[in-house]
């Protein structure tokens, strides 16, 4: 299911060291990488010069610190717009997997900075691991899905248990959020999936597979009820679905509503405490 990941380099930032850990991960330790940075265009040659130079060494550098076997490795370096570039590339190769650092801007700010990872996300309609830089990496062991009756949720669910397939001691949970938009927070509850069809549909896919699942329910804001298990929890990856609602005509232009709004997706992305890999179901 991921034989081909992008990974994309500034020099800064925790994406190197994510990709190192999920190549740990024995589902994935044999897909091609694909090492991207990209040069914005300078005002002169010499400024220029200097930059290509930067992002040789920059490259060079994670090639090294990956350490992974030349026939598994590839590098590029390009010139222009990065949040362009990204998604080029990403189709050029056709990527499984984009992993990105992330600065966790907010909303308008990340709109202010003209930040990539955000851009990149509305754009692609590519699974994208978002790492920030604030975050601690750790070896992937419990790996949340934020479980609900969407066909998103449910990729996240496959991905999560195609992951998790051959990682010893690994384990799966489940978190099925009541909306309540009024802010009212209720305990952190494990439950018996029996009770619960959207928890007990996903545990038996679980265990079909042999897979350790645990399921908890909880009410309140949605995002932040999800960035509240993911860190009482432990979680060293959270799976987060998000439907494209953008209708066809307007796939190429960023979801202004999403960027400037509140949707789930964006305030995870910013307020998770661990690794984000956020899926899009295309309508």
């Amino acid at each position: 299911m991921i034989n081909k990941i992008l990974l994309t380099v500034s020099g800064l930032g925790h994406a190197e060291e994510m990709l190192k850990t999920l190549r740990e991960i024995p589902s994935i330790e044999s897909a091609k990488v694909t090492i991207l940075h990209v040069v914005q265009a300078q005002n002169t040659a010499a400024t220029m010069t200097a930059k290509w130079e930067n992002g040789g060494k920059i490259l060079a550098n994670a090639i090294q610190t990956l350490n992974l076997d030349p026939s598994q490795v590839s590098s590029i370096l390009r010139e222009g717009d990065p949040k362009d570039v990204v998604c080029q590339v990403a189709d050029e190769i056709d990527a499984d997997l984009i992993v990105m650092g992330s600065r966790g801007l907010k909303r308008l700010q990340s709109i202010l900075s003209n930040s990539v990872s955000q851009y990149v996300f509305q754009l692609s309609s590519r699974p994208m691991l978002l790492v920030k830089d604030d975050i601690y990496v750790k070896r992937i062991k419990r790996i949340m899905v934020a479980i609900d009756n969407s066909d998103s949720a449910k990729n996240c669910l496959k991905l999560a248990l195609f992951l998790l397939r051959d990682i010893q001691g690994g384990q799966l949970i489940l978190a099925n959020i009541s909306t309540d938009l009024g802010g009212k927070k209720s305990e952190i509850t494990e439950v018996n999936s029996d009770k619960n069809p959207v928890l007990a549909a996903a545990v038996a896919e679980a265990q079909k597979q042999g897979i350790q699942s645990r399921a908890y329910i909880s009410s309140g804001k949605p995002g932040e009820e999800i960035c509240r298990l993911a860190e009482e929890l432990n979680i060293d990856l959270l799976l987060l679905g998000s439907p494209d609602r953008r209708p066809s005509i307007a796939k190429s232009f960023v979801d202004i509503d999403r960027l400037i709004g509140s949707s789930l997706s964006d305030y995870v992305r910013v307020n998770a405490t661990c690794p984000v890999l956020l899926a899009r179901t295309i309508a």
